[in-house]
């Protein structure tokens, strides 16, 4: 996400740090640049045309013009109204009222709400602790009331049953009293989605609205559309009290305009993004953060914050005392760390997070893919228990076996215990001289990842 403006941004932000001081006519130079870079990122013209004036506004004071660093003290200006733009603080769920606490999801057919309903049910249960129910009040179709059931199944949550000949607000109303009885912290109710904005769809989920009283009525909308995502949001919150909106499938928006526009406009704050298919894959929006990120300077207290939450704290202890005892890092601890950094987003998720990477050109970038660490993870599978343990035993005709259990070359072999020694040497010297100097010498690349 983003892709396309932090690169203009960054370019941008270059410049300027090169710059000793800020004068009338390089000032100008940035500013349009920047604008030309807001306006093809698909935001809203008003919106350019605020921001723009904030900025000029700012960096035509005392405290960037006197500023030793004028070029550094403009690039901090745009980062803290890109901040202002996406709504400053990092807006939470209300989850403070008297359980069981209802959330309203609405959205138009294809936008991805059945999915972000599971993903925000996975991530109360797991992040929030909380006991959960989910339902599907969507009569219309009744594919998405077995996806619904199916998503509840494989991730561990209660979905109260409906059937086609039931009115929503029915639906709606006696999952709440079902979640009551059984003491449940929340309640997720999933609404019918409609190829396009019309008054029957508004009328029905102002009834349900009206019937369950929602703690937070959320709006789903696929960022892909650009500024339809943010018009289709604003008709909804015309219609409905909306406390907020998940912006879906931004892992496949280059642009990120929807992003930057929809708090501006309806004046209600993006709370998650999509940011994958998995139900584990839906973020927090914090435009901190987000800002950072545009700007290529990362957002590695993100990234700390999901290896904690992901880390498998046993085999964590258990790799520290195989070091401690001497024993050398195998391919089952590899495999290990590349099954850690799919939970964390894989490649690509891990590299939008970190500090410098808008600088990493498009052809690196793509051999940097998940699906390499897929095939990694599937080479090793493919091993024996004794070829992951002593690695140096595997020769010309395991690495045929090997190669033909994981559907990929003998090359594809040679290349992954190429990585793998790699790894083990970095591993050697962490335990040997702490993690502080085997950063230094992986000088900014990712372990076993050509760059």
């Amino acid at each position: 996400m983003f892709d396309n403006l932090s690169r203009r941004l960054q370019g941008v932000v270059k410049r300027l740090r090169g710059q000793g001081r800020l004068t009338e006519d390089n000032m100008r130079d940035t500013l349009r640049e920047v604008r030309m870079a807001l306006l093809e990122a698909d935001i809203a013209l008003p919106v350019v045309k605020t921001f723009i004036d904030r900025v000029r506004n700012k960096a035509e004071g005392r405290e960037v013009l006197e500023s030793l660093t004028p070029g550094q003290a403009l690039i901090k200006v745009v980062h803290d109204e890109l901040v202002v733009l996406m709504g400053e603080s990092c807006d939470r769920l209300n989850l403070a009222a008297r359980p069981p606490a209802v959330i309203l999801v609405a959205g138009l057919q294809g936008s991805g709400k059945t999915t972000s309903v599971a993903k925000l049910a996975h991530q109360l249960r797991g992040r929030e602790q909380k006991s959960v129910l989910v339902t599907s009040a969507d009569v219309y179709r009744p594919a998405a009331i077995d996806q619904l059931h199916r998503l509840a199944a494989s991730i561990g949550v209660a979905c109260f049953p409906s059937r086609t000949d039931q009115k929503p607000v029915d639906i709606a109303r006696e999952a709440v009293a079902e979640a009551q009885k059984k003491l449940i912290d929340a309640v997720i109710v999933d609404t019918a989605g409609r190829l396009h904005i019309d008054s029957a769809m508004m009328q029905e989920i102002r009834e349900i609205h009206a019937a369950i009283n929602p703690v937070e009525t959320l709006f789903v909308v696929d960022s892909m559309i650009g500024q339809d995502a943010v018009n289709t949001a604003k008709a909804f919150n015309d219609a409905l009290p909306l406390t907020g909106v998940i912006l879906t499938k931004t892992d496949g928006d280059a642009r990120g305009g929807a992003a930057l526009s929809i708090r501006q406009v309806t004046g209600k704050p993006i709370k998650f993004l999509g940011v994958g298919e998995a139900t584990s894959a839906l973020e927090a929006f914090d435009p901190e953060r987000v800002a950072s990120r545009i700007l290529g300077m990362g957002d590695v207290l993100g990234l700390v914050e999901e290896a904690h939450r992901v880390a498998d704290q046993n085999k964590i202890e258990k790799l520290a005392k195989k070091f401690k005892k001497g024993k050398g890092f195998d391919l089952d601890d590899f495999r290990d760390q590349l099954l850690q950094m799919e939970k964390m987003g894989g490649v690509t998720g891990l590299m939008d997070k970190l500090p410098g990477m808008g600088g990493v050109s498009q052809a690196a970038k793509a051999q940097m893919d998940d699906g390499q660490v897929k095939r990694l993870i599937a080479m090793i599978n493919s091993m024996t228990p004794q070829e992951r343990l002593a690695p140096e035993i595997i020769r010309g005709s395991r690495k045929r076996r090997i190669a033909s259990g994981s559907g990929t070359q003998v090359q594809d072999i040679n290349r992954m215990l190429k990585q793998f020694q790699q790894m083990q040497k970095m591993m050697k010297r962490m335990g040997k001289r702490g993690l502080q100097r085997m950063l230094q010498g992986m000088k900014g690349k990712l372990p076993g990842m050509p760059m």
